[in-house]
C-alpha cells in the first residue's frame, strides 16, 4: 500500500490548506484553527519525516517536495506556507498555478540563506552550524533552533514553552530528514521566477524575525505581481502564535477580499476571475 501524507480537517467552506515548518508538524496550528474553522475548511498536513507523516521519506528537492504536497491538497485551496512551508508554496504556485487559489506566505522567503546580493537571509555559516550541530547533538540543536525562533518577540517565554512542548508531540522527526530538509533549504533560490507568480498573494512578517527578515518578505512582496504585505507587530518568526487572535484577524481580512469561489460538481472549488467581485463563498 502506497503510503500518503497524514493530513487532518477540520470546519467547513471554502479550502484552506496549511503547510508547517522545519522540524515541527501541523500541530502547531491548534491555536488559529478554532477560529478559522468556523468560516473555512482547513486541512492541515504533516510534512514527510515529520510528525505523523515520519514513514516518508523528505524529497531531495523543492518541486519535488511540491509535487507530493499537491497529492494532499483539495483542489483549488488557498495554501498558507510557514517558513520552510512558505517556500514549498511558492514553489507549488509556480509549478502548479492551475491548482491554488491563492497564496499566504508567513515569515517565508524566496532564499534562507545569505549571498553576495541576499544579506536578508540566515548567515550560511550559522547554516552549517546547524548541519553540523544535528549529527552531534541533535536535541539540542532542534532547541536551539527553537530558540532563535523567538529571538526579540514579546511573547517570547510563552511561545518559547509552546514550540517546545510541540517539537515532540508527534514522535521526534527524522534525522535523516531533518538534514535532507536543510539541504534543500540550502538549495533553493526563488527570486529569480517571483514575477511568474499571478496568484492573489499575502506576505505576512513578524516586525522581529530573526530566520527570515522583515527585509526579505518585503523583497518578496515586491516581486510578487499585486501581493499584499503585512507586518504583525512584536513577534518574530512565529507570529500567529505570539499573536494568534491579531494573526486571523489579518488572515480573514485577506481571504475575504478573493474573488469568489464556485463549487464544481466533484465539490472541488474553482477561481472565478477576478471581475466576479471580491465575496467570498
Amino acid at each position: 500500500m502506497q503510503l500518503k501524507l497524514h493530513t487532518e480537517t477540520s470546519g467547513r467552506g471554502s479550502d484552506l490548506f496549511l503547510v508547517h515548518g522545519w522540524a515541527l508538524h501541523s500541530g502547531i496550528w491548534d491555536s488559529i484553527l478554532p477560529a478559522l474553522a468556523q468560516t473555512y475548511r482547513i486541512t492541515c498536513v504533516d510534512l514527510p519525516g515529520h510528525g505523523l507523516s515520519r514513514d516518508l521519506p523528505m524529497p531531495a528537492t523543492l518541486p519535488a517536495l511540491a509535487r507530493q504536497l499537491m497529492t494532499a491538497a483539495p483542489e483549488n485551496a488557498v495554501w498558507l506556507g510557514w517558513s520552510l512551508g512558505g517556500l514549498a508554496c511558492l514553489r507549488a504556485a509556480l509549478d502548479f498555478p492551475g491548482r491554488l487559489r491563492a497564496l499566504v506566505l508567513v515569515s517565508a522567503t524566496p532564499r534562507f540563506l545569505t549571498a553576495a546580493d541576499w544579506p536578508h537571509a540566515m548567515p550560511m555559516e550559522q547554516w552549517r552550524e546547524f548541519v553540523a550541530g544535528l549529527g552531534r547533538e541533535y536535541h539540542k540543536t532542534l532547541q536551539r533552533f527553537l530558540g532563535l525562533q523567538v529571538r526579540a518577540d514579546a511573547a517570547a517565554r510563552s511561545v518559547l514553552r509552546r514550540l517546545r512542548a510541540a517539537v515532540f508531540a508527534r514522535g521526534e522527526p527524522r534525522f535523516g530528514d531533518l538534514a535532507k530538509a536543510l539541504q534543500l533549504l540550502h538549495d533553493s533560490d526563488l527570486r529569480a521566477e517571483l514575477a511568474q507568480i499571478q496568484l492573489p498573494t499575502l506576505v505576512m512578517t513578524g516586525e522581529h524575525d530573526k530566520l527570515t527578515p522583515p527585509q526579505a518578505g518585503m523583497v518578496l512582496a515586491a516581486a510578487v505581481s499585486g501581493a499584499q504585505r503585512v507586518v504583525v507587530p512584536k513577534t518574530a518568526h512565529a507570529p500567529f502564535l505570539s499573536r494568534p487572535a491579531e494573526f486571523s484577524a489579518l488572515l480573514t481580512q485577506f481571504l475575504q477580499k478573493l474573488p469568489a469561489a464556485t463549487v464544481t460538481q466533484a465539490g472541488h472549488h474553482r477561481r472565478m476571475p477576478h471581475s466576479a467581485g471580491i465575496s467570498r463563498e
